[in-house]
Formats: structure tokens, C-alpha cells, sequence
């Protein structure tokens, strides 16, 4: 799809999705879409206030009673049928997420086809919300457990995967039974659009899943959560925003789900096969140009292999393709918008300032667009901002280690806890390691670690909850227990 534009998606809605079909904002308001590898406008999209986010709850709960009275099997159908259009307009999916977001081709056909398993997954996971029958053990009555669906729930999902962060959300909660609102990132509304056609077309029912564009993300989400309608807030992005919706859940106690910040150590030990530690460091640290929670945030290693390890990291970083997402050619495309590259800029030049070496890369390249060059850094003092901050770029910063004890102590000096990575040759090593790692999940001898049939998530400040395999399910279901003598 060389020739790509919005003129290829006719069905692409631009105004807000609320009970089945695309309206325009209450007030009339819309705002721009940018692209980030030029900057220039490339749609205009309704921006709903708080009077929409109301009509997307009373379309919620109009549709709730019948959704989670629809059998599992049914639901599990049209999920699948959602798996299947998204997988047949994969390219289309693909240029889309490029367009908006500026990652590289590459990386958005891995996240259309990483985004449609959670659609697959879940379409095989809706007929096992199984409950539990057992005798009390005093033996007066029996203990029944049900599971239901938690009710209207609230998605939140930042612009890094417009299209996986969505699924992974909406894939478990209508296997669940649940009406779902998904609030989208205003940098990147249009993938979100595009989902709720291409479930629209899957069959699901008017009123099921309504999305909701808006730059007025405090005001619309904050709104929805003192509606004692909404049970439940599923929320992807900064811890820092996380804090806030937490506090603003608690005043109607709504069950929350929160995918919050990481800032993963990438650990690699003098016995490591180095030709694998640094093509995992490459998916570790490049996938979608470092614009992830999971990406390999500080690389801790070995004093005895450093020097190699980051010459060879440099050489491959150095000879990667920038250039817009679009662009087949591309390895390496914009960062989402000004402030995330100048906010990379500024921690590049601020671990400079305070002693760090750049090896390649180091500033924003003479050119129109969000670009950052890819970046290795070594010599990097402990006290660098870079090391405490998650960059959300294609920055590398390398920390020599001589001791086991030390490597973990410094990984796990963090608030964070959503990811870690671990090179080594020693088996025995790596699980001692692993298990010692404060992180919801570990990279063993791996630089990737998503996968729709494992639970994601993070310790610490990283997050509550999982998302993805069975426990992802489990989020959007509330345990009843029935007391019952026969």
C-alpha cells in the first residue's frame, strides 16, 4: 500500500463511536491528528466532553443486561469473527498505525497481528469462566461459586499500541460479558475508530463498545468513574496519571485494572551467548523505537564483556534506517510527537552532562518530524536521571557490573517492576536471577516477553492486575458465592 492514505479506509469513522453508530461531539468540538514524521494534519476527529461520556455509559448499560445474558459461545463467535476481519485488513491496520503513531511498518504489522491474537485468545477464553461447587466443611450446605461479568467498564489506552493496547482490554472484558467505553489517546484516535467498525462489523451489538476521542482526558474519564454505573477502570499509560484515577476511583470503590510505567533492566553476565544478547537487546530496546513499557530501559553488564557488548550494540543501532513509518525502508521512525523527543533529548543531554560517553547517536537529526537518532551511551554514572526516568526512545545506556549481588542490586532500584531481562549461558544462574528480579515478568535468554496467552503485568509502581491469558479474563469477573443446603 504504497499510496496509503485515510481515502483507503471509507469506513473509517471520524466522529465519536456511541451505540453502534459514529456521531458528532455534543458541543461540535474536534481537534487535529497529527503525523509525526512531518508534523502536518492528517485528519480531524470529534472530541467528546462530558456529556458524551455520558451517552456512552447510558449506551453501556442499555446493552449490559442482554451482553451478559449472551451465551459465552456466542460471544466467543463474534470474538472470533473480530480476530478474522482484522487479520484480513492487517495491512490496512498496519499503515494506519503508522500513520498516526510513526512507527516503523515492521513494527506496526507485528502489533496488527499481535493485536488480533487478543481477539483469538479471548474468543476461546469466553466459554471457560468457570465457577466452583464444593462442600462446606462443616458439611451444613453447599458453597456455589459464580463468576460474573464486574459490569460497564472504563478502558484508558495510551497512543504506543493504539491497536494491541485496545484489544487486550476490550478482547477479555466482552468474553467476560462486559459493556465497555474505550478512551482512547488523543495522539492516536483513529486505530481506536477503526476497532469499533471493525467489531461493529463482527457483530457485536449496538451499545457493547463505544469509544470515546477527547483532549479533555481528566474531565470525561473522571466523570465516568463517579457514575456508580461504571465498576470497572482499565487503565494503560504513566504511573503518574495512574495515581491520579486511582484516587479518583476510590470515591465509588470501581475495581481497577492499572498498566503503569516500567523502567526494565536489561542484565547480561559474563558467560552470555553475546550474539543473542544482542539481538535480544535490538527487540528489547528497538521494538517500535523504544516507545514501550517493556523496552530495555538501563543494560547492565559484565565488566569483561561491556566494551563488546556495546560497540556491537552500537554498530547495529547505527545502521538502522530513520525515516517515516510509512516508508517500507524504515527501521526507525518518529518518536510520537515534539514532547517525547525533546523529553529524550533532554535526558541524552543531561547523562552526557553528567559524565555518560556517547557512542553512537546522541541528538536529534536536521530534519522535519519527531526524530531521535538511536543512542548508545556508556560510562554512565548511577546518579544519571536516564537511569531513573522510562526514556520512551531509542536510547541505550550501558552500566558495567563485576558481581551477581550487584547486577540485581541495581535492577531492582527502582519504583518500577513491570519487566526484566536476563542474558546468561548458566541456567541455574538465570532462574536464581529471575526469581531475585522485582518484576512482574522476566526475558530469560529472551528480548520479548509479550504474549496474549501469558499474563502481563508488573510489581511495585508498574501496575495492578494482569492482563492477557486466563488471569486477563478474571479482571473483568466478580466471584458470588451462593450458600445453598440440598
Amino acid at each position: 500500500m504504497a499510496d496509503f492514505s485515510l481515502s483507503s479506509l471509507p469506513d473509517l469513522p471520524l466522529d465519536l463511536w456511541v451505540g453502534g453508530t459514529a456521531r458528532p461531539a455534543a458541543e461540535g468540538g474536534r481537534f487535529d491528528v497529527l503525523d509525526p514524521a512531518t508534523g502536518d494534519v492528517i485528519a480531524s476527529v470529534a472530541d467528546g466532553g462530558v456529556d458524551d461520556a455520558m451517552a456512552c455509559v447510558d449506551a453501556a448499560e442499555a446493552a449490559a443486561e442482554s451482553w451478559a445474558a449472551t451465551a459465552p459461545r456466542e460471544r466467543a463467535e463474534i470474538l472470533r469473527r473480530a480476530f478474522e476481519l482484522m487479520t484480513a485488513r492487517s495491512d490496512e491496520i498496519a499503515h494506519l498505525i503508522s500513520l498516526e503513531n510513526g512507527k516503523a511498518l515492521p513494527d506496526a504489522r507485528g502489533e496488527t497481528a499481535y493485536a488480533a491474537e487478543f481477539f483469538r485468545w479471548y474468543a476461546e477464553e469466553a466459554v471457560r469462566a468457570s465457577g466452583s461447587v464444593m462442600t462446606a466443611p462443616s458439611g451444613a450446605n453447599r458453597i456455589v461459586v459464580l463468576q460474573q461479568p464486574v459490569g460497564i467498564a472504563v478502558l484508558v489506552t495510551p497512543w504506543n499500541f493504539p491497536a494491541a493496547m485496545a484489544t487486550r482490554k476490550i478482547g477479555p472484558a466482552l468474553a467476560a460479558g462486559c459493556t465497555v467505553i474505550l478512551k482512547p489517546a488523543s495522539d492516536t484516535p483513529l486505530t481506536a475508530l477503526l476497532m469499533a467498525q471493525i467489531l461493529a462489523d463482527a457483530g457485536v451489538p449496538e451499545g457493547v463498545v463505544s469509544v470515546l476521542p477527547s483532549r479533555s482526558s481528566g474531565k470525561v474519564v473522571s466523570a465516568m468513574l463517579h457514575d456508580p454505573r461504571v465498576r470497572k477502570l482499565s487503565f494503560t499509560g504513566s504511573t503518574e496519571v495512574g495515581r491520579v484515577l486511582l484516587r479518583e476511583a476510590a470515591d465509588q470503590v470501581v475495581n481497577c485494572s492499572m498498566e503503569l510505567g516500567g523502567n526494565a533492566p536489561f542484565l547480561v553476565f559474563d558467560d552470555a551467548d553475546l550474539d543473542a544478547a544482542i539481538e535480544g537487546a535490538m527487540v528489547a530496546k528497538m521494538r517500535n523505537a523504544g516507545e514501550a513499557c517493556t523496552a530495555a530501559n538501563r543494560f547492565y553488564v559484565h565488566a569483561d564483556v561491556a566494551e563488546q557488548f556495546s560497540s556491537r550494540l552500537a554498530e547495529r543501532m547505527s545502521s538502522m534506517t530513520v525515516g517515516p513509518g510509512t516508508d517500507d525502508a524504515t527501521q526507525v521512525g518518529p518518536l510520537v510527537n515534539e514532547e517525547s523527543a525533546a523529553k529524550v533529548d533532554e535526558l541524552v543531554q543531561g547523562a552526557v552532562g553528567a559524565g555518560a560517553r556517547v557512542v553512537t547517536g546522541g541528538s536529534r537529526p536536521d530534519r522535519q518530524g519527531f526524530y531521535f537518532e538511536p543512542t548508545v551511551l556508556v560510562d554512565v554514572p548511577l546518579g544519571a536521571e536516564i537511569l531513573g526516568e522510562e526514556i520512551f526512545g531509542p536510547v541505550a545506556p550501558v552500566i558495567t557490573f563485576t558481581d551477581e549481588d550487584e547486577a540485581i542490586r541495581m535492577a531492582n532500584d527502582t519504583e518500577y517492576g513491570l519487566v526484566s531481562y536476563v542474558y546468561t549461558g548458566d541456567l541455574a544462574r538465570g532462574l536464581r536471577v529471575s526469581e531475585r528480579l522485582d518484576s512482574g515478568m522476566v526475558g530469560l535468554n529472551r528480548g520479548l516477553v509479550s504474549d496474549p496467552a501469558a499474563p502481563f503485568g508488573g510489581t511495585k509502581q508498574s501496575g495492578i492486575g494482569r492482563e492477557g491469558g486466563h488471569e486477563g479474563m478474571l479482571d473483568y469477573l466478580e466471584s458470588k458465592y451462593v450458600a445453598v443446603t440440598w
